[in-house]
């Protein structure tokens, strides 16, 4: 193993730079401005965000386990980091705040809301942590109130310094005459149409807030002595921009935030009434919900059921801005069958998830425009990818390495008259219809064509229950998986016919198969004809699709052997380490939770082998321990692209440091225990050298990260590297 190069940890200073802040009323919702601080040469931490390095994700200083929680928390505030690092455009850094608020939507939505259907349950039974159901929530609750207002403190601060470039988004009382004219026209032909008032009186009872959905809390005059009447006013974001254009901005860009321009406007809406005031709020409903596979005569049936069962989950947090009125507040948490504690009263903007992908043309504020490298995987043979297959493996790393390769793999199987059957497992393929058409065009050519969909994947069920109708209609054989597990390994199986005998091609992949996502993400892709693996993914498929017994000869497939074979290579480099030969382990995934892995790794670390983990996301071990973890450090690398390769390297068989190369493998499977026990995952080898030389030099690189990389310390606290060695920047 080659030794990568290190940077020492250093904490963050504990304090931010002096921000002086004035709040002035405009309408009905307070604007903050925000001076910027002076520069001091480091990065500076936002108002709030110097909390980022300090938030522990130890929940109990005595427990061998990180809080799962605490740990996502800190994750999110790694993310923001990037939000107030002057190193990124404004718009990007706008990006990484809009990221955060949706991340935080997500864990209100599935994690938080699976903490209240516990409680609800009377979970008696401590976590890992150490912690109850209702110790973790109270714990959680008080951080999450943290980090929202540090969201929106950083999304602020950005409006402002984007004011200053040039991008000025303003308030409906900031525009000259003329501008307000303009803005009415635009908004009695393009946005008044679409709004629907809803009054709540004796015979409109109060309406249903639809999950993440901003509206407009309003009060109108009902009569002299008679209280008055509340409506509610949907702002329909998705249907429109939440940015609002204003007409012609010249040199600059005037924008204005769409609540601020329906408030603006009211007495349109509601004409002939007097309206008092307005307020915006927004709810966030629980979506974890459960699909009943085994009572399920028709799985497609019941998983939209679920979906329109989804839509009307109980509410699990409310925000509002700090000027509601107080009996306003108390109405509405009332209505929404809210605790106090679930009620987030903020400064602003709302919703910050909503501000993604700011549509301005300035790209001088942005990343600069990334073209991937397409390598050629065609040559000049007629056999096209398929002669080159046969010559070598190809490993992938996207984003840096175009995704198209993985589309012409596919569209050229669907294509080539030698080709037999084309089998895929399908989770997330986005909205990009050229993968889709490609299986379509296969089973139109008559070649066999198993899509194996599934179903479950949140938040995409209805869009792959709109691919599967599709496919259907042309012939392919859809499959939904097996009952109890979702199918969340990425697997491709071309077979075709060479010389009166069939071949086996595979694709391999950590990542879905969604071009757009994998221009964000970075992720790895295998592509072989080796025997050994067309065989086994042969066998996967006729076990997913007919439950045919399984045996396999060199992947890792979860739940069946991937727990057993990590574990197995763990022990096996133990063994090395007591023999006297070297023992290393070098893993990178997006999250580390399963009790039984980490105490595998702990084991490890206690029988001398040296454990790198990059972890981007949640990790629930505790480095650093002596006589537990002293051999384990921890790194999570966050940049300009989502790291979202799995890659598990091994020292391998080795005998006084000479032998065959390590044993490396890549998948699709965190280590968690949803991931090893509750889904199916496959794990690939990687065998060739060349390869194998290409993820070492990968890890490598990423070790010697400063740029993005933060360390996990024993106390349980993220400290970010000093320096500007950047992984990204070098694949770039």
């Amino acid at each position: 193993m080659t030794k990568p190069r290190t940077s020492k940890p250093k904490a963050l200073p504990q304090k931010s730079p002096a921000v002086s802040q004035t709040t002035r009323k405009v309408g009905n919702t307070p604007k903050l401005v925000t001076k910027a601080a002076p520069k001091t040469g480091k990065i500076p931490v936002s108002v709030t965000s110097s909390k980022l390095q300090t938030l522990s994700t130890s929940a109990l200083s005595g427990s061998t386990f990180l809080n799962r929680e605490l740990s996502w928390l800190a994750f999110n505030e790694r993310v923001l980091y990037e939000a107030v690092n002057p190193q990124n455009p404004l718009i990007e850094r706008l990006n990484y705040s809009a990221i955060c608020g949706s991340n935080l939507d997500e864990f209100f939505m599935v994690r938080i809301a699976g903490i209240h259907r516990q409680i609800a349950a009377n979970v008696t039974t401590k976590g890992p942590d150490g912690l109850l159901p209702k110790e973790s929530l109270n714990m959680v609750r008080q951080h999450t109130h943290t980090m929202l207002r540090e969201i929106e403190a950083v999304t602020r601060q950005i409006m402002t310094e984007l004011r200053t470039a040039g991008v000025d988004l303003v308030r409906v009382s900031e525009l000259s005459k003329p501008e307000r004219t303009a803005l009415r026209q635009q908004f009695l032909e393009q946005i008044q149409p679409v709004l629907t008032p809803l009054i709540v009186d004796p015979s409109h009872p109060f309406p249903y807030i639809s999950n993440l959905s901003l509206n407009l809390a309003v009060t109108l005059y009902a009569g002299k002595h008679e209280e008055p009447a509340f409506a509610r006013v949907k702002v329909p974001v998705g249907v429109l921009p939440r940015i609002v254009k204003l007409g012609d901005a010249g040199t600059g860009e005037r924008l204005l935030l769409l609540e601020d321009v329906i408030a603006g406007h009211l007495d349109d809406l509601f004409r002939g009434r007097q309206v008092l005031q307005a307020h915006v709020f927004r709810v966030t409903r629980n979506t974890d919900y459960e699909f009943d596979e085994e009572e399920a005569e028709d799985l497609l049936a019941t998983i939209e059921d679920g979906l329109r069962r989804r839509r009307f989950g109980s509410a699990v947090r409310l925000e509002i801005l700090s000027d509601m009125p107080a009996e306003m507040r108390e109405f509405l948490r009332q209505r929404l069958k809210l605790d106090d504690a679930d009620v987030f009263e903020l400064q602003g903007p709302l919703g910050t998830a909503n501000l993604m992908g700011l549509d301005v043309d300035r790209p001088d504020l942005r990343f600069p425009v990334h073209q991937p490298r397409l390598p050629d995987l065609n040559g000049e043979d007629e056999e096209g990818i398929f002669h080159m297959l046969q010559q070598h493996d190809v490993l992938l790393h996207h984003p840096y390495d175009s995704f198209v390769n993985v589309l012409n793999f596919v569209q050229q199987a669907a294509e080539d008259p030698k080709v037999l059957a084309i089998k895929q497992t399908l989770y997330r393929t986005g909205d990009d219809p050229r993968l889709i058409n490609a299986l379509r065009t296969a089973a139109e050519n008559g070649k066999q064509v198993v899509a194996l969909i599934e179903l479950k994947a949140r938040f995409d069920e209805q869009r792959n229950i709109s691919s599967a109708r599709r496919l259907e209609r042309v012939g392919a054989h859809v499959v939904y998986g097996v009952s109890g597990l979702k199918t969340h390994g990425k697997v491709t199986l071309v077979v075709r016919r060479e010389d009166d005998k069939l071949r086996r091609y595979v694709h391999i992949g950590t990542g879905n198969y969604n071009p757009k996502t994998a221009r964000l993400y970075t992720d790895l892709s295998l592509l072989s004809a080796r025997e050994d693996l067309g065989s086994d993914v042969a066998t996967l498929f006729n076990h997913l699709t007919g439950y045919a017994d399984a045996e396999y000869q060199s992947l890792l497939v979860a739940p069946d052997t991937a727990r057993s074979g990590f574990e197995k290579l763990l022990e096996r480099e133990i063994a090395n380490v007591a023999a006297g030969k070297p023992g290393w382990a070098r893993l990178k995934f997006n999250s580390l939770t399963d009790p039984e892995m980490i105490q595998a790794l702990y084991r490890a670390s206690q029988g001398g082998v040296k454990v790198q983990l990059m972890v981007r996301g949640v990790c629930c071990l505790r480095p650093g321990v002596e006589g537990l973890s002293e051999n384990i450090e921890v790194r999570s690398l966050i940049g300009r692209f989502l790291e979202h390769a799995r890659i598990y390297a091994f020292a391998g068989d080795t005998q006084d440091g000479v032998g065959r190369a390590p044993d490396i493998y890549i998948g699709s499977a965190d280590w968690m225990s949803r991931n090893l026990d509750r889904r199916v995952e496959v794990i690939a080898p990687v065998s060739e050298k060349k390869q194998q030389q290409q993820l070492v030099k990968l890890l490598d690189t990423e070790w010697a990260d400063q740029r993005g990389a933060w360390a996990l310390s024993e106390d349980g606290r993220y400290y970010k590297l000093e320096g500007t060695e950047s992984a990204q920047q070098d694949f770039l």
